[in-house]
C-alpha cells in the first residue's frame, strides 16, 4: 500500500521531486490509475496491467475489449 511506502520514495512525491524520469512505468501508471482495488494496492494493480500487456507500450496499444476484462479497470480509468 502506498502509505505503508516512506513519504520520498511514493510517486507523486518523487515525480515532484526528482521528475518522471525517476519513476518507473509502473509508478508513472500509478498516478494515473489513483487508486487499486481491495486487497490490491495501486502500485500492484498497475504492475499487474504491465505484466499482462506486455509493458507501457502493449498495455498504450490494447484495444477497449481487452480492457474491459481488467478487474477494476472501469470506464474512467479505460
Amino acid at each position: 500500500m502506498l502509505k505503508d511506502i516512506p513519504a520520498p520514495a511514493r510517486p507523486r512525491e518523487k515525480l515532484l521531486a526528482r521528475g518522471a524520469a525517476a519513476l518507473a512505468d509502473a509508478e508513472l501508471l500509478a498516478l494515473l490509475l489513483r487508486t487499486g482495488l481491495p486487497g490490491l494496492g495501486v502500485l500492484q494493480l498497475a504492475q499487474s496491467l504491465l505484466d499482462r500487456f506486455g509493458g507501457l507500450a502493449g498495455l498504450l496499444h490494447a484495444d477497449a475489449d481487452a480492457l474491459k476484462d481488467v478487474k477494476g479497470l472501469g470506464p474512467a480509468k479505460r
